[in-house]
């Protein structure tokens, strides 16, 4: 699934091919949205709301969409060939004189007045690329369940707006953390919410995600997909297992002997 960052240069590359100018086309095709029409109207800007997008119109509407797990939205010149999958998992197509957005395998997609998206982003906790950061809430949420694993704790948008999969282990290796530690034992709450906003900050701008200060391809992270492979500051073997609920389970690295605290039982634990 996107994190923050990815979700936060799709805002702005949408924002800078869509904003100001007339809609001259607008295909919604989804069920719900399929007499639902944008044309003539313009398209004021373009933000990030943790892993959310917002497209606010005039008239007071906004299309609200999110990438799930493989959704993107592709930007082409008008005439250019669409180049970002087959034409049936196209959900959106925004067009103006200047620049076509193509929305491609979005599993959330809904129009609704802009006076009205905390329906849909209201529930979401501070965000870490967002205006109005609040660091102090952000750690009372995290807080809040203490039995709660820091894996589980920092994924759930509630607490923190933002941090996906990849940011989850880099985190927490560079925290010396297990994922599985209890947020209670979390020796510093505030260094975490910092580091988290500190390296979405400093990768939001970037295509390749680099959490080593390493720009090398295969440098640029400490654990995340490295499982069975040397720790690059250690070299014991990282491991790899899955953490959350059950169905909801999402992929987690971690290095044994450099992140202190409990690890999962099976045999990748």
């Amino acid at each position: 699934m996107p994190e923050g960052d990815t979700v936060w240069r799709t805002a702005r590359d949408l924002h800078q091919a869509l904003a100001g100018g007339l809609l001259t086309r607008c295909d919604l095709r989804v069920p719900a949205l399929a007499t639902a029409d944008l044309t003539g109207r313009r398209i004021t800007e373009v933000v990030p709301r943790g892993k959310h997008l917002l497209a606010r119109a005039e008239g007071g509407l906004t299309l609200h969409s999110h990438l799930g797990m493989d959704g993107s939205w592709r930007i082409h010149a008008p005439g250019e060939r669409w180049r970002g999958g087959p034409e049936h998992q196209i959900r959106a197509v925004l067009g103006t004189a200047a620049a076509v957005a193509v929305g491609y395998r979005l599993p959330v997609l809904d129009l609704l007045r802009t006076a009205d998206e905390a329906g849909v982003v209201g529930h979401l906790g501070p965000d870490l690329l967002g205006p109005g950061w609040d660091a102090a809430e952000a750690v009372r949420r995290l807080l809040a369940d203490p039995a709660r694993t820091v894996g589980d704790a920092v994924l759930d948008q509630r607490n923190l707006a933002g941090i996906g999969n990849v940011y989850k282990s880099e985190l927490c290796f560079l925290l010396r953390i297990s994922p599985w530690l209890p947020v209670a034992q979390l020796p510093s709450p505030e260094r975490l919410t910092t580091l988290a906003k500190k390296l979405l900050e400093v990768n939001k701008a970037r295509t390749a995600r680099i959490t080593t200060a390493d720009p090398r391809p295969d440098h640029r992270l400490w654990v995340y997909g490295r499982a069975g492979r040397p720790c690059r500051r250690c070299g014991t073997p990282v491991r790899g297992a899955e953490q959350g609920k059950a169905g909801q389970e999402r992929p987690t690295y971690w290095c044994p002997r450099c992140q202190e605290g409990p690890a999962p039982d099976g045999p990748n634990g």
